[in-house]
């Protein structure tokens, strides 16, 4: 008998799956995983018009060596975009899409740390630049709290004792 993936009611799944890292497919069978990977090519290969747009402004922009990829596959989520040093991903909400389906996605994402920018496709269209400028200064304040947990890190890492030597093993 062949298996088939179903949702289950709205009431059964108040619950968001949680995703657990370990190794390229976050505990998701490899043969679901790779269902998955050829839906985002198939979904790179045929953007909509949103996403074309909002792609050709991430092109233009000058974000130095952060970047936004396509498509992108995250857990068992294939998100719009994303920028991955920041973890950050960005969705672009069709008229047709399901909310309840997006909202447990996005928690199972922020809950292994990728927060997701959503945006009506209609204001992609009408305006490109202001929902771009939204995405940039929520990079900006990303790569900022990222900056300040290093800083912090390193000046931790320069309050314990040093022993002798060039960093041996105690």
């Amino acid at each position: 008998m062949k298996k088939t993936l179903t949702l289950k009611p709205v009431e059964e799944r108040s619950a968001a799956p949680t995703l657990q890292r370990k190794g390229r497919g976050w505990s998701i069978a490899e043969s679901r995983l790779d269902t998955i990977h050829e839906n985002a090519r198939e979904m790179r290969r045929n953007p909509t018009e949103a996403q074309t747009l909002l792609a050709e402004r991430f092109a233009r922009a000058d974000l130095g060596n952060m970047r936004f990829r396509r498509q992108q596959v995250i857990g068992s989520a294939v998100v719009d975009f994303a920028c991955q040093p920041l973890k950050l991903a960005v969705e672009i909400d069709e008229p047709d899409a399901d909310p309840v389906i997006d909202q447990r996605r996005d928690r199972s994402l922020a809950e292994v740390g990728v927060e997701v920018l959503r945006f009506p496709a209609a204001d992609v269209l009408a305006d490109v630049e202001v929902v771009a400028d939204k995405i940039f200064a929520r990079m900006k304040v990303r790569w900022e709290a990222q900056r300040h947990a290093r800083m912090h890190g390193r000046s931790q890492d320069r309050a314990r004792p040093q022993g002798g030597g060039y960093g041996g093993r105690r």
